[in-house]
């Protein structure tokens, strides 16, 4: 019998990628990305568990398994970090009048 590979690790590996370069950016779209990557590969992996013998690239899996939740964990951090420094801004207002501020000294210059 020709194993098969499991379909969703590809995608779920480019996902993951993609969310590890967001976690540069915003937490919320590294958390979004890795979740997805999580929730294909636990649909792969209920494949595998009902047919080992037919598939090959469990190990592929297991990576994108550790990418996904490492992608994941960066991005909570990252967004409690951006939260917890809005807070010691003052609050949403003041984040945002501190904003406006920077972006009008970059623009007179």
């Amino acid at each position: 019998m020709e194993q098969q590979k499991l379909p969703n690790i590809t995608i779920a590996i480019v996902l993951s990628i993609l969310g590890f370069i967001c976690c540069c950016i915003a937490g919320i779209p590294a958390i979004l990305l890795g979740g997805i990557a999580l929730f294909l590969l636990r649909n792969d992996e209920n494949k595998y568990k009902l047919d080992p013998e037919g598939y090959s690239n469990f190990s592929q899996l297991k990576t994108a398994k550790i990418i996904a939740w490492i992608v994941l964990a960066i991005g909570i951090l990252y967004l409690v970090m951006t939260i917890y420094n809005i807070q010691q801004m003052g609050g949403w207002d003041a984040y945002i009048e501190k904003a406006m501020e920077m972006s009008e000294q970059w623009q007179n210059q």
